[in-house]
């Protein structure tokens, strides 16, 4: 427990943690804010066609704020110290006081999840409040089942790029991978185009827990499993390489 609350406060300590608060909460309600003004010409014109999907798309496409919170919480351990601090690496003082390297991992993905969880409420709040403010009477009814769906992406999505980063060490990779593919038209789903393997990546399925397309591939149930499995072998494979890597190198 003093491990976590020792993760829980080092974030909170990060620069850059603000950022990816502030981006969270609002980047996925300016989206569906935007779209809801397009659906409302479409609904005046009469030719509304994804009404269901209007909000749940900010929520899955805003998620980048969550991307920068698993990326800064692996990455900020390897940034150098000032000469004064002794030069050196934040991780080797963290491996210090929790001995562990397994336990050290838990704690920090356990903060990054309980974090996850309430900054994805904010936007869920916030995706809602812009959708019903905009479209008003037409506003879609967001469904409890659909949004726990949407938490659940934003966790597992946070601990993909959480997964990643302790595999390379550098924030920059999977900052810059997973930003590019959580824009609007993103490399998993041209991949869906070319062979339906693609819709077993996992942002594609776990789209499936809560967008509900007529063309979803997967059931919410099925996604969701799918994009766990990513998850917790990512998990594992990086747990294993970080117990044999050398930190100090």
């Amino acid at each position: 427990m003093r491990a976590f609350n020792a993760e829980l406060s080092k974030l909170f300590s990060l620069p850059g943690i603000w950022l990816a608060f502030l981006i969270g909460a609002f980047a996925p309600a300016v989206i569906a804010a935007l779209d809801s003004i397009v659906e409302k010409e479409d609904i005046v014109a009469g030719v509304s066609t994804r009404l269901s999907e209007v909000g749940y798309i900010g929520l899955g496409l805003g998620v980048q704020g969550i991307i920068i919170l698993g990326v800064l919480a692996v990455s900020s351990e390897y940034l150098t110290e000032s000469s004064e601090s002794g030069g050196g690496n934040q991780i080797t003082t963290s491996l210090t006081v929790v001995s562990s390297r397994f336990h050290f991992l838990l704690a920090k993905a356990s903060a990054v999840t309980v974090i996850s969880i309430l900054l994805s409420i904010v936007a869920i709040l916030t995706t809602v409040l812009a959708t019903n403010l905009i479209l008003g009477e037409y506003a879609p009814a967001f469904e409890a089942s659909r949004l726990v769906g949407a938490v659940c992406y934003w966790v597992f999505t946070a601990l993909l790029a959480f997964g990643i980063t302790v595999l390379t060490k550098n924030g920059i990779i999977p900052l810059a991978v997973l930003m590019i593919n959580s824009s609007v038209v993103t490399v998993s789903y041209l991949l869906t185009k070319v062979t339906e393997l693609a819709f077993y990546l996992p942002d594609m399925a776990g789209l499936d827990m809560f967008m509900f397309r007529s063309d979803s591939f997967h059931t919410p149930f099925t996604g969701g499993f799918i994009m766990f499995a990513w998850v917790a072998v990512l998990f594992i494979v990086a747990a294993i390489v970080f117990h044999r890597r050398d930190v100090a190198s």
